[in-house]
């Protein structure tokens, strides 16, 4: 890394003030600090917290996020692999999204197009991820470094993790286009409108999804984004939420039918279809390990949105399911289904858009997780509920700490006065 670090300082007189680059300096600072630690630590208050900067806070993060980000290659290439074999055995079946190049790359490195095979899972999974990521860090870093051009100050490390989430939450057929669409709304209109990391108050990453969702939703959900294996037939195949959701519309015994199909088993370890990485609850539970370990996430807004979640969930399931079949289905399964965890460990979880008062964490995090039931379970034509409960939730983050403040200062008060 010495030659590296040799070639970029000698590159930094003409991009630091008064050289020729002047102007690109946000670009050259931004790949600086991405391939090494800051050289600039803070000296005075009120800024000295520890020895953790934003750097290493973001660092954090992204390790936190790799069990999702392999479980998502993984089950990307699984559930690939297991149509294509479905149709190479003659089941009617169109492949949507996993023919084209990803084959072709496959078989010119040799690799059989095997669902019992780790290799060959991960590899063709990769092929979804990795043109969706490459893509959100063109558009997104375009984004974010003609903003620091304009404003005159350094690329900040938020983006990091922004690039990272955007991608795992999206559906791996995505068109790519769409992915920089969404990731371009999500940096400009989420962030940097409102003045850059720090001092957005919506996550960015949610906007993004939350744009694309409202404007194409064809290609965010339903059961054409999806293929899946039912017995001996290849079959269009819905998130396990949307199926059930579908099921309801058409009586109690298809409902109950489809309820029995979805195992609780491996929707919390990921063998199932969805968003990248959202499938598997144990991956997002091993990400919140890492996080509460190192006092990066919030473990009080974690357990708000799970007692929120779980609490509305069950006061729905013990009434009369005769009037909404969707109130029949058990607690636990809201929890590992749908991106109910991914949500909770890493998106409720944003320091900059959560509530920062001790109490509001747990004011926050039960709305989140109420108001995810509620959207899933009211409206079928939305199975999924934690995109919009957490966008309400940063929305009404400032009102829960103002109000929390007052009331402190009001005991205060009391307790002086008596």
């Amino acid at each position: 890394m010495k030659p590296l670090r040799r070639f970029l300082d000698k590159l930094h007189p003409h991009f630091s003030k008064g050289g020729k680059l002047e102007r690109l300096y946000p670009f050259y600072e931004g790949a600086d600090t991405f391939l090494f630690t800051p050289g600039e630590v803070t000296t005075e208050g009120p800024h000295v917290r520890d020895a953790i900067d934003l750097k290493r806070l973001m660092s954090m993060v992204i390790v936190a996020l790799l069990p999702c980000i392999l479980m998502a290659m993984y089950n990307t290439g699984y559930q690939a692999n297991v149509v294509i074999a479905a149709a190479e055995t003659g089941a009617d079946v169109t492949i949507h999204g996993y023919a084209g190049w990803r084959v072709t790359v496959m078989e010119t490195l040799g690799l059989a197009l095997d669902p019992t095979s780790l290799i060959s899972n991960v590899v063709l999974g990769s092929l979804f991820f990795l043109p969706i990521y490459v893509v959100t860090m063109a558009a997104g870093g375009f984004w974010e470094g003609l903003f620091a051009t304009v404003r005159r100050h350094e690329v900040n490390e938020g983006f990091l993790v922004t690039s990272m989430l955007f991608p795992l939450i999206l559906p791996p057929t995505i068109p790519l286009w769409q992915v920089a669409l969404g990731i371009s709304f999500g940096v400009v209109f989420g962030k940097e409108i409102f003045g850059g990391t720090g001092k957005n108050f919506l996550n960015p990453a949610l906007t993004g999804r939350c744009f694309l969702y409202f404007s194409y939703a064809k290609e965010m959900t339903g059961d054409a984004i999806w293929y899946g294996v039912s017995g001996a037939d290849a079959v269009t195949k819905a998130t396990p939420l949307g199926a059930l959701a579908n099921a309801a519309g058409q009586g109690a015994e298809k409902f109950k039918e489809e309820l029995a199909n979805v195992s609780f088993f491996e929707n919390f370890i990921g063998f199932t279809v969805g968003s990248l990485g959202e499938t598997s609850t144990l991956a997002c539970l091993l990400g919140a390990i890492v996080l509460i370990g190192v006092g990066v996430g919030s473990w009080q807004i974690m357990v708000g949105v799970l007692l929120g979640g779980l609490g509305f969930s069950t006061i729905l399931y013990l009434l009369p399911a005769d009037a909404n079949l969707l109130f029949g289905i058990p607690p636990h399964y809201h929890i590992v289904t749908g991106g109910f965890a991914f949500g909770l460990v890493f998106m409720a979880t944003d320091p900059v858009s959560a509530s920062m008062t001790a109490a509001g964490k747990w004011i926050y995090g039960a709305l989140i997780g109420i108001v995810t039931i509620l959207v899933r379970v009211m409206n079928p034509g939305y199975p999924e509920g934690i995109m919009l409960a957490i966008l309400l939730g940063n929305v009404f983050a400032p009102v829960i700490d103002h109000y929390v403040l007052q009331a402190n200062i009001k005991r205060r008060i009391k307790r002086n006065e008596s």
